[in-house]
């Protein structure tokens, strides 16, 4: 490992890459930290305390919605506008025709996400204010429009300049930009929990201590391997005899399964669709009615029940991650690629019988997969409900986040060092 880091500092453009990338990370975090006017931060903190819902959108908005900065949305629209297109390519023929257009077709879709998520900023930096509005803290002082729409258009303005931050981090080849800065914005609230967990430590919960110490263990290790793990489908291609007579092809290889195809993007649409009620039920409970009233407190009651919010977080990344690698992968297309290249399964006839082998395959491994994912996002809250101490509420998802960042950069980096070495010879 060592030596790795020795070679990445004696390659120049790798070492002006990562120094590029630390100075961008620094300005973000000094950005999360400049505070729009108006807003009280301690009964801010005190209302995300009270909403561990608010505090998993917290984590992928790079941990900047707790401080309500110049850049209080973080990402977070622009993680939803790519979510919205990729929804977008299954649904609509002529959309999934441009995602198939090589490149071409990329750069439409991502100027595409990245002029989307200017109005679904506007509209989440409102929905966000409104929320803080309803709330009982007093968070926000005034409440005249010219105030509230400075408000939206600064926050707006610091979702677009993370996204371009984003994306020149990403330029440089070391990594994804936005998953980055979801990772620096977990590292930054790592030395106050740390802090808290100090502050707060009793002799008498050493037993609590160490449960959490194995799970935060255990996470970081099944993560690495499920990232990791994947299926080969050995693939046989059939010999070609050219015009010159000469034979060709009769290569054997394989067709990587990977275990977790998904990734994060699970986790995300269950943390959305968990959110939705607690955030609007927040807008009814000062109703005139007093059955709609009553109706927002029952959904936030249920939602705060430690054992309703944990069988709905699992159920829901479960289905999510079958959803979703549905839309990633298609079987047929797979299929009649091979078929096309002259490729086929031993054992396994080409076109339909392929196509509906590969489907079993994946939904075999999704079986595991899905039920990892749905454990990792609740282990933390299995041992809350033990231990009783609050400030692990959504370690298992950063968990997952920064092992899954860190993983996806050392692949690259390493990439790009075999590729210098390769340029050497």
């Amino acid at each position: 490992m060592l030596e790795k880091f020795l070679n990445i500092w004696k390659i120049k453009d790798l070492r002006h890459a990562f120094l590029f990338v630390f100075g961008v990370m620094v300005l973000f975090r000094v950005a999360a930290h400049i505070p729009l006017p108006g807003i009280d931060l301690v009964a801010l903190r005190s209302f995300f305390e009270a909403n561990q819902v608010l505090g998993l959108l917290n984590i992928f908005s790079g941990g900047t919605i707790n401080r309500f900065s110049v850049v209080a949305l973080g990402v977070a629209p622009f993680i939803t506008s790519s979510i919205i297109f990729q929804l977008l390519g299954m649904i609509v023929p002529s959309i999934e025709a441009i995602q198939k257009d090589g490149e071409a077709g990329q750069k439409k879709i991502n100027q595409w996400t990245r002029l989307a998520t200017v109005p679904l900023a506007m509209l989440q930096s409102f929905a966000l204010l409104s929320l803080l509005r309803q709330s009982q803290f007093q968070i926000i002082s005034r409440n005249d429009a010219f105030f509230v729409i400075t408000l939206i258009m600064t926050v707006t303005a610091g979702t677009v300049f993370l996204m371009w931050l984003g994306e020149l981090i990403s330029e440089k080849k070391i990594g994804n930009g936005i998953s980055l800065m979801i990772f620096a914005g977990i590292l930054a609230g790592l030395p106050q929990q740390v802090s808290q967990l100090i502050v707060s430590f009793d002799s008498s919960q050493i037993f609590t201590w160490v449960i959490y110490a194995l799970i935060a263990l255990i996470t970081i290790v099944g993560v690495v391997y499920v990232t990791e793990a994947q299926r080969n489908i050995p693939v046989q291609y059939a010999r070609q005899t050219r015009g010159t007579g000469v034979l060709s092809g009769g290569v054997a290889s394989h067709l990587p399964l990977r275990v977790n195809m998904a990734g994060v993007i699970p986790i995300i649409f269950a943390i959305s669709i968990l959110i939705f009620p607690s955030v609007i039920a927040q807008f009814f409970l000062t109703a005139r009615t007093q059955w709609v009233a009553d109706a927002a407190r029952w959904v936030i009651a249920i939602l705060q029940n430690q054992a309703v919010y944990g069988i709905s977080y699992f159920l829901l990344v479960f289905a999510f991650t079958f959803f979703y690698t549905a839309i990633i992968f298609q079987p047929d297309q797979i299929a009649e690629n091979l078929q096309k290249q002259g490729g086929f399964i031993p054992g396994i006839r080409p076109g339909k019988p392929t196509s509906e082998y590969l489907q079993a395959v994946i939904s075999r491994i999704n079986l595991f997969g899905a039920s990892f994912l749905g454990l990792i996002a609740v282990l933390p809250i299995l041992a809350q409900g033990s231990g009783g101490n609050q400030l692990l509420a959504v370690g298992g998802t950063s968990l997952l986040i920064v092992v899954s960042v860190v993983i996806e950069s050392v692949k690259q980096v390493e990439s790009q060092i075999t590729m210098r070495q390769y340029d050497a010879y």
